[in-house]
């Protein structure tokens, strides 16, 4: 009879293992690319621990399409192609069909994490419902930004909101930079010769990326800085090529893009894919603080990354070969500093 009985008991035992083994999570970030990519230590966490079976991300599929199959992400849905914005109404006024696509939505998450919606909202008690009426999950909203004066790094404070949610201990999860973030494939490393090839760099000369844009102009090194590092940096060895996307053609005039055009090669209107696969064959990159800077520096590309009036501690871009080229000019957009100029060119050509 004991014989049985621990028979029983292991066969318990490995069920609840394997269904442990199979949870799964989704993270739901409405952010951009910088923003997903801060959340990757999240991800690489949730991996860790609880969910064994994946990771996955709703959100604008336009910033992470890139992630799956070259990070810990295991696959993208599309927030745009949801029903989302229903979980906001009001407690009284939110309803569910039988077959509802909202349950459906997240029937396959055991963990379910939120940058929609607040603690106790109608979004997170709307969610809950959703979810409990199809099976358990655990349903954590977390807060997209940190008070003033946190300190720390933004991808710790999501940790730990997680952790404490979750009662995971602390003490074993902690925020490292040792490795990329994000790895290029040898399709996006032939694609990006390709693409720098048809611009008339030649393969010899791996090219410094120049991205001199941002969300915010006010993030924004003057432009002149950027000239003059890549005037600098252009070396038979190195090459200064300058990403614009429709940002920066829309804020540029056009003399200051042919003056961009002059100081280096200039790739424009590029996908986010073909951004990726152009940083991959890149010596090194200087940017703002930028969504792009946060791709270079998480692909393990040298980056340069300049800071103004936003705080490094806390945005620094995630990656194992980051230099943070801090300004603390008030006018930081329209201040040319010959110093930080020194400190980039002699950054990026280490």
């Amino acid at each position: 009879m004991d014989a049985k009985k621990n028979i029983v008991e292991q066969i318990r035992e490995r069920i609840a293992k394997m269904a442990h083994q199979g949870q799964r999570g989704v993270i739901l970030q409405p952010g951009a690319i910088g923003d997903c990519i801060l959340t990757m230590p999240l991800a690489e966490i949730m991996k860790e621990t609880v969910c064994r079976g994946g990771v996955d991300i709703i959100g604008h599929t336009e910033y992470t399409g890139v992630l799956p199959g070259r990070s810990c992400v295991d696959a993208v849905r599309s927030m745009d192609s949801m029903q989302l914005h229903r979980l906001f109404a009001g407690r009284k006024e939110f309803e569910l069909a039988d077959g509802d696509p909202l349950i459906m939505t997240f029937i396959n998450y055991t963990w379910i994490v939120t940058f929609l919606g607040q603690a106790n909202s109608d979004f997170e008690q709307n969610l809950i419902f959703t979810v409990n009426c199809s099976h358990s999950a655990e349903v954590m909203p977390l807060e997209m930004k940190p008070k003033d004066g946190y300190g720390k790094h933004i991808s710790e404070f999501y940790i730990e909101q997680f952790i404490e949610q979750s009662g995971l201990n602390a003490e074993e999860h902690k925020t490292t930079v040792g490795m990329p973030l994000i790895r290029a494939t040898p399709a996006d490393m032939k694609k990006g010769r390709q693409i720098l090839a048809e611009h008339g760099v030649i393969p010899a000369k791996k090219p410094i990326i120049f991205h001199p844009g941002s969300g915010g102009e006010h993030k924004c090194w003057n432009l002149e800085n950027f000239l003059s590092v890549a005037r600098e940096i252009t070396t038979e060895q190195a090459e200064a090529v300058f990403l614009l996307g429709p940002a920066e053609q829309e804020r540029f005039e056009s003399s200051a893009i042919k003056e961009i055009a002059s100081a280096g090669r200039l790739l424009m209107n590029l996908s986010l894919v073909d951004v990726l696969a152009v940083l991959s064959c890149a010596r090194g990159y200087i940017g703002n603080d930028s969504g792009i800077t946060h791709l270079a520096a998480a692909l393990g590309i040298r980056t340069a990354a300049v800071f103004g009036p936003t705080d490094p501690a806390v945005y620094r871009p995630l990656g194992p070969a980051v230099t943070i080229l801090r300004s603390e000019e008030p006018d930081f957009e329209k201040t040319v500093s010959k110093d930080l100029q020194k400190q980039a060119v002699s950054a990026l050509l280490q």
